[in-house]
């Protein structure tokens, strides 16, 4: 496991964003594994700066978004379908038919994780996987006590998860109970994982994951088994609390990734 160490969350962003923009150029194509929240937002706005000024092409893209409420139209504003337009999708030249999400709305939501477990498998798995750390160490909505080896599925929230996330809605109770997100074994199968982790309230989590078991009760521990995993983190999440091992060290941000 490699850590970055960002200054703060701009710089968080604008190094990530680098990454993302080096793999995207040098692949002629390329699958990529996205997340939402709110920690990505600054990368994607550095993802679409970069698109504007340097023409960077997407055109060679697919996307796979991590997860999805379960019961929101793709245009309710709280949707992860609208998100990603607002955020990203309509700002870059993917095409439409390479842009996948699970579909919260489905009829049928055990054929639709399926389905969409299955796609990601056929469209040859993630390359690359960006995700967040959720304070009780959900990654996509994965739950705490999530097997390890489950796969696309229909999970629901925690009391806490739920309560962190009411901010984007008008209220706790207007936030869904239930989501469609990859599973454990899904995530951790992809080639390469960039995990985001910004701020104070999630200093706790961040020190969980270096440190910590590797147990389901906290899902996120297991990515320090995957072989190929960058964290970047800024002041605020690392704090005084981040100790160098033999699986982890501490780097400072690329000085051009301040420029």
């Amino acid at each position: 496991m490699k850590i970055i160490k960002a200054d703060n969350y701009s710089e968080l962003c604008r190094t990530a964003a680098k990454i993302i923009i080096e793999k995207v150029t040098h692949a002629d194509k390329i699958n990529l594994g996205l997340a939402t929240g709110s920690t990505p937002i600054g990368l994607y706005c550095f993802l679409v700066d970069d698109h504007l000024r340097n023409h960077t092409s997407y055109h060679h893209v697919k996307t796979f978004n991590l997860d999805e409420y379960v019961g929101l139209h793709p245009v309710d504003r709280n949707s992860y379908h609208y998100y990603m337009r607002e955020h990203l999708f309509h700002h870059l030249d993917l095409l439409p038919e390479n842009i996948y999400l699970p579909n919260g709305i489905s009829l049928d939501l055990d054929a639709e994780c399926e389905q969409y477990e299955s796609l990601i498998v056929n469209q040859g798995g993630i390359e690359l996987q960006l995700l967040g750390l959720g304070r009780n160490g959900h990654i996509g909505f994965n739950e705490p006590g999530t097997s390890f080896q489950s796969k696309t599925h229909v999970v629901a929230l925690d009391n806490s998860t739920r309560k962190a996330n009411s901010r984007f809605f008008d209220s706790i109770e207007q936030v869904p109970q239930h989501a469609i997100t990859m599973g454990m074994e899904t995530i951790f199968s992809s080639k390469e994982i960039l995990l985001l982790v910004s701020g104070e309230g999630k200093a706790g989590a961040l020190q969980r994951l270096l440190e910590g078991e590797i147990l389901e009760e906290f899902p996120a521990s297991i990515l320090k088994k995957h072989p190929n995993i960058t964290v970047i983190a800024d002041n605020a999440a690392i704090g005084s609390n981040v100790h160098r091992d033999g699986s982890t060290f501490l780097v400072a941000c690329d000085p051009e990734s301040r420029q």
